[in-house]
């Protein structure tokens, strides 16, 4: 089987923001020679995830010059529908097929496997429910909360019954936060000269989780404003992903004395709950329990703009790249 594809790679490494001209669109021929027995396969991409995680990718201590992310695809000929992990670009070759599993959509829009239903929807119910380990009533800060972790997060905290906080980069964002999916109050830290003095107005009772997605100084102010027995459940560090001199120094005798826990994770860590995770998100999606947020590019060529987006602020929700039709 042979295609031709066009697909993305980094002219360099990236060791600060990523800009359009650290990028380029090239063309090339997939060629994959089917041996009897094995799974080696060509994905046709249809929906692309871009995340800022990735950017650690593209450093100079990366393995890799090509990014690589998690999308929805066809696989030609047999035209199954599958979900895994694929280069940014318009065909993708697997070898193995150990990166790709066969996709249900449930009657749900195949983009909803790449977030609300796929690895952002996931970080969000395991980061919340398995590392904060939450109960009704308590105070929840979240981060980023209209990014495509957090805006998940601050839903299933509502459900549960907790006071929840959001931060956001603009005016806009906060308004979504409070008028559309619930949140009790929400800030935009643009406007913040001092923000553990912002978390204090914004959550006078005091914090008993936080849900990071960014570092740096907004957890040093989280930290500071946390009741006993707290509990910080560190999904991301975008404001330190590209200014390596940027790094959350949270005051280590508020962790001791209020008993603080902080802990890191990873999604893959917890794939064992992935089959709980798909039904009871199904069951919210189902009985509208929860609101969707998608924003949806297209073209590959506009992967790289997409992706600088993230740290530009500009998505809103789950940032995803319609490569092809159905």
């Amino acid at each position: 089987m042979e295609v031709t594809t066009k697909y993305i790679t980094i002219k360099n490494h990236i060791d600060g923001t990523p800009q359009e001209s650290d990028f380029h669109v090239k063309t090339a021929v997939l060629s994959l020679a089917v041996e009897p027995g094995s799974n080696n396969v060509i994905v046709k991409v249809l929906y692309l995830s871009v995340d800022p995680y990735q950017i650690n990718r593209m450093k100079r201590h990366s393995s890799t010059q090509r990014a690589v992310d998690f999308a929805v695809g066809i696989t030609p000929g047999e035209e199954d529908l599958v979900a895994g992990v694929v280069t940014w670009g318009e065909h993708s070759i697997i070898r193995g097929g150990n990166m790709l599993r066969k996709l249900d959509p449930m009657g749900f829009p195949l983009s909803y496997n790449l977030g609300v239903l796929g690895p952002s929807g996931l970080t969000a119910y395991c980061g919340f429910f398995q590392v904060c380990k939450p109960k009704k009533g308590e105070k929840v800060f979240v981060s980023a909360a209209s990014g495509s972790v957090g805006y998940l997060v601050g839903q299933f905290a509502k459900l549960l019954g907790c006071y929840v906080v959001g931060s956001a980069g603009s005016n806009e964002k906060v308004e979504l936060l409070k008028e559309k999916l619930g949140f009790d109050d929400a800030f935009n830290y643009k406007e913040e000269t001092d923000l553990k003095s912002a978390l204090k107005r914004y959550c006078p009772d005091g914090i008993d989780m936080y849900f990071d997605n960014v570092g740096a100084e907004m957890q040093e102010a989280a930290v500071a404003n946390m009741n006993t027995f707290g509990r910080v459940a560190v999904c991301g560090v975008i404001s330190e992903y590209t200014d390596s001199g940027r790094r959350a120094a949270p005051h280590m005798l508020d962790v001791v004395c209020k008993r603080i826990t902080i802990q890191g994770f990873l999604t893959a860590d917890y794939l064992n709950i992935y089959p709980e995770f798909i039904s009871t998100m199904a069951n919210y999606l189902h009985d509208g329990k929860i609101k969707v947020l998608e924003d949806i590019s297209y073209g590959v060529e506009n992967v790289p703009s997409a992706f600088i987006g993230l740290f530009r602020g500009y998505n809103i929700g789950k940032k995803i790249v319609e490569i092809a039709d159905n």
